[in-house]
């Protein structure tokens, strides 16, 4: 599932005609950048939900060829935020395990792939969630200090009160769907499923090898496309 139908309220003024998934980097949407590593990783079914400017949105998706076949979660009457998003979404999405994923994320890769690494660490009897993280030193347009540690065997532990945590997660995860069954109804973010579920060991991570790129405001965009025309020439 493809979580697009934020407001993009950072991304003024590149948001007042667009929803923030059609925002361009390099030349592509943020959310064709998404797709098209959901597609490199093997997915041939995408879940978007869509909300601001969603007709501009449906439209552009008609226009894209190839995998991975898109699903429209129409959110035009209620924005539900990620947990309500997904929520609304599971009779699409089955009862297998899913791939959710933010579109302000961006990155390029240096050893294995991101999504294919996260694929491999997934282990549904030891963990409910496993999400995809990123070094705060191989990141470009976050600004906080860190999201969590790390266990050796890959649990994860929400940063607290500590001042700073090695990882940031990175917009793109792992899950069981029936994790929100029991959610509240309307809007709810997933982080609060992931803190009741991480002090049982249930929340695990993989670190990705590549560049983070949070695409989240105008002066982000501009340098994810300065970082990124330099990974293409140098």
């Amino acid at each position: 599932m493809v979580l697009a139908a934020g407001l993009g309220t950072r991304m003024r003024p590149l948001t007042n005609d667009r929803p923030k998934a059609l925002v361009e980097v390099a030349g592509r949407t943020l959310i064709d950048h998404m797709l098209d590593r959901l597609a490199e990783a093997g997915v041939e079914t995408a879940v978007v939900n869509v909300h601001a400017f969603a007709d501009r949105l449906e439209g552009h998706l008609k226009t894209r060829a190839g995998a991975p076949q898109i699903v429209i979660s129409d959110e035009r009457g209620e924005l539900l935020e990620t947990g309500g998003g997904l929520r609304k979404a599971r009779p699409l999405l089955g009862e297998d395990p899913v791939f959710v994923a933010n579109i302000d994320s961006v990155w390029t890769q240096d050893g294995a792939p991101a999504i294919d690494s996260l694929a491999k660490a997934w282990d549904p009897e030891k963990m409910d969630v496993c999400l995809l993280l990123a070094r705060l030193d191989r990141t470009l347009g976050f600004d906080g200090a860190g999201d969590f540690f790390m266990a050796e065997d890959g649990a994860l532990t929400f940063r607290g009160e500590a001042p700073s945590a090695p990882y940031a997660y990175m917009g793109v995860h792992i899950c069981k769907p029936g994790l929100v069954d029991d959610g509240p109804e309307g809007a709810f973010s997933l982080a609060t499923i992931w803190r009741r579920l991480a002090p049982q060991g249930r929340v695990h991570g993989v670190v990705m090898d590549g560049f983070w790129m949070h695409v989240g405001d105008p002066g982000a965009r501009d340098e994810a496309e300065a970082k990124l025309a330099g990974a293409h020439t140098g």
